[in-house]
């Protein structure tokens, strides 16, 4: 959505002082560890655009909570993968040989958004190390959150999300479809052990030295979360409200984790 048709949908601006409002009305506790997934343009025109919102968000949660994002970057995978677009044949190899590896610091996050891309430079923050599906935090618990992210399991138990279902974190899809919630892929590695295995690599420093490295990585189906997300609704196990503009959805990480594998176990597993 453009801007212009943002200032045009919305009746008043966004602000942050509102947000934190909105954020505290729909259950937002200080101290809390929040795993926070958002689309900025469905919150309405925000005065201060994506820096109001980690603002608001970290008021909210107070200096004594921990706020976590995604912060992927699906563009250090392995180029004979992409569809969005695919490149000729004859790019792959060059793509290989001169994609700058990963560096938490400075490689950008892909299609998560504003409020994320901005979030992972946020002063303070720390981000886990995993090339294309690493998650960064700001708070008591970020080092511990971010500190282990196994190469071939980046969303397994030993990783962030693994740590966030532990200790009793909350999602908030702010304005975010259930689609984008990363959670769900801890729960296909809780119904399905031996999910399907793709070959991807990705340039890592080594030794001091880039070099591309190939690794295996567990396959995931995004396409039906929308679907397991309007069933945890049914369970009773989402509380929904609105922050500015956007149907926002806040929820336990284990609850919906656990019920989120319970669906996903009757189901077939993710195909290769």
């Amino acid at each position: 959505m453009t801007e212009h048709r943002i200032v045009a949908a919305t009746p008043e601006p966004r602000t942050r002082d509102g947000l934190i409002r909105d954020l505290q009305q729909l259950g937002v506790k200080p101290g809390e560890t929040l795993l926070v997934h958002c689309a900025l343009s469905t919150l309405g025109w925000v005065s201060g655009g994506a820096e109001a919102v980690v603002r608001a968000l970290l008021d909210a949660i107070t200096e004594t909570g921990t706020l976590v994002m995604p912060s992927q970057s699906s563009q250090l995978s392995d180029p004979v993968h992409w569809q969005a677009p695919a490149v000729p044949d004859s790019w792959i190899e060059i793509i290989r040989e001169t994609l700058p590896a990963f560096d938490p610091l400075t490689t950008p996050t892909r299609d998560m958004g504003a409020v994320a891309e901005l979030f992972r430079t946020w002063p303070g923050a720390r981000r886990s190390l995993h090339p294309t599906c690493s998650f960064s935090a700001l708070g008591p618990s970020a080092e511990t959150i971010i500190a282990r992210q196994p190469l071939a399991e980046p969303f397994g138990k030993d990783g962030p999300l693994g740590h966030l279902y532990r200790s009793a974190a909350r999602i908030l899809l702010l304005g975010a479809d259930f689609d984008t919630c990363t959670a769900f892929h801890l729960a296909e590695h809780m119904a399905w052990p031996s999910l399907p295995r793709i070959a991807e690599g990705s340039p890592l420093i080594v030794d001091g030295q880039r070099r591309w490295v190939n690794f295996d990585i567990a396959s995931g189906d995004a396409d039906r979360f929308p679907k397991i997300g309007k069933e945890l609704m049914l369970q009773g196990l989402v509380q929904t409200g609105v922050v500015g503009s956007a149907t926002c959805h806040l929820m336990s990480m284990p609850a919906v984790v656990d019920a989120a594998a319970r669906i996903m176990a009757m189901q077939q597993p993710p195909s290769e």
